[in-house]
């Protein structure tokens, strides 16, 4: 599994963090990375999801130049 840590303290908009828990809980998918529990430590909220390999989307697209085809490929998927 991968944790995810978010300052509570340090969001202004703490309602659409809710929100989103909420979605990504009733949503699975094969494709995406999937949601398993969530805690508040202390003014912390932990994110639990399943583990990637090779990190986020947002930091490969940071690093790796792709084409039109391949973004593609990854928003079809």
């Amino acid at each position: 599994v991968a944790v995810k840590q978010l300052s509570l303290g340090k969001q202004p908009q703490k309602e659409l963090i809710v929100n989103e828990l909420l979605v990504v809980r009733d949503n699975k998918h094969p494709n995406i990375i999937n949601y398993l529990d969530s805690y508040l430590v202390g003014d912390k909220l932990w994110i639990v999801m399943e583990y990637m390999d090779g990190g986020p989307l947002s930091s490969v697209i940071k690093e790796v130049h792709m084409d039109e085809g391949e973004m593609a490929a990854i928003c079809r998927e």
